[in-house]
């Protein structure tokens, strides 16, 4: 038992020294330098968005950056998607509505959506947005700034998430543990290894040159997690991308509630642990039993040791992710009890096939 609770307390350990890593190399944005005064394209698939439309198209006209085109794809809504967007478009011609004619065979609809999207845009840059975001004045050009000093290819943002009920906040900031415990981001845009790549759908910047040479979401069009997908893809052919968070630029509320979120987290979480199941499970074992086999040891220092070292890890994540610390170490136990459930449910809806989101199957 002794070298279980070893094995537990080097895996918690490196989970530390990773987070430790993003706390040390954030990726700040720089100051608005750039010169740059080309059109950037602003782009948001919209399906029953009737709630946040209106919120991010007014972000979006407040922007210090000017030239812009802002074109929404209009996923054959229900409610009244269109109508804000038109009434927005009447007042402001920089915006412009496009309603889709149906969903072609083979693809997924977010995927079908940008793509589309990018068909129409003008722009030297392409900036895909999620309709739910909240945007600060500066993110564009500051976007344009990060891009040009790297010489990106894509720059996407993990938004600073803003939770209201005790569901979201007990399942939504296991997205922020898991990645800033795993994966160094600084190693996403130093690395030339494609397997270190991560990104967010609700933000992806692109040089509009890069995209269209390598049209990436219709590479992807059938896959759930088109994002990941798309960086790994980006890495694979050796252009630069870079992946940041804990910025107060842009904020989300991803998810209402505790069902939601688990079903929107379930289509992707495998995907954060190199689409294994295998390696998801194992990971939920070790972060959620590890403290068994340690106490088991009746180990006084190892019971410490171990402690110290998982809390450690919490506040860093926390503070890097802008999140509350206290909450985040009261709730623990029910977070890591809600990724079981993400894990369990992905599992399950895969040999089922009963992955649905917005009222589409995307199995």
């Amino acid at each position: 038992m002794i070298y279980l609770a070893y094995i537990s307390i080097l895996f918690s350990a490196a989970q530390l020294l990773v987070a430790l890593t993003n706390l040390l190399f954030r990726q700040p944005f720089p100051a608005k330098n750039s010169a740059f005064n080309g059109l950037v394209s602003v782009l948001i698939p919209a399906r029953n968005e009737e709630k946040s439309i209106g919120r991010i198209l007014y972000d979006l006209r407040q922007q210090d950056y000017r030239n812009i085109e802002i074109i929404v794809f209009n996923d054959l809504s229900v409610d009244k998607t269109a109508e804000i967007v038109s009434a927005h478009s009447d007042t402001d011609n920089r915006i412009r509505l496009i309603n889709s004619v149906g969903l072609p065979d083979g693809w997924l609809g977010k995927n079908y959506a940008c793509h589309t999207l990018s068909e129409f845009a003008k722009g030297d840059y392409l900036l895909f947005l999620d309709a739910d975001v909240n945007l600060k004045k500066d993110i564009i050009i500051k976007s344009i700034t990060l891009c040009e000093k790297f010489k990106l290819g894509l720059l996407s943002i993990f938004p600073t998430q803003i939770m209201i009920t005790l569901g979201e906040r007990i399942t939504v900031p296991n997205m922020n543990y898991i990645l800033l415990s795993l994966l160094p981001l600084i190693l996403i845009r130093k690395s030339g290894y494609w397997s270190l790549a991560a990104a967010n759908g609700q933000f992806m910047f692109f040089s509009s040159a890069q995209y269209r040479k390598l049209s990436p979401h219709k590479k992807v069009k059938a896959q759930k997690v088109e994002d990941i997908e798309i960086a790994r893809y980006f890495k694979q052919h050796r252009i630069k991308i870079a992946c940041i968070t804990g910025i107060s630029n842009i904020k989300c509320r991803m998810y209402e509630g505790f069902g939601e979120a688990v079903n929107g987290f379930s289509r992707n979480v495998i995907t954060f642990f190199g689409d294994s199941f295998l390696v998801a499970a194992l990971f939920w074992i070790f972060t959620t039993l590890g403290f068994v086999v340690v106490f088991i040891t009746l180990n006084f220092s190892l019971i410490v040791l171990y402690l110290t070292i998982v809390i450690l890890t919490r506040v860093i994540v926390s503070v890097i992710s802008k999140q509350n610390i206290l909450l985040n170490l009261v709730f623990i136990i029910p977070q890591q009890l809600a990724l079981g459930l993400f894990i369990y449910k992905s599992i399950t809806s895969k040999y089922k096939n009963q992955y649905q989101w917005k009222g589409r199957s995307i199995s």
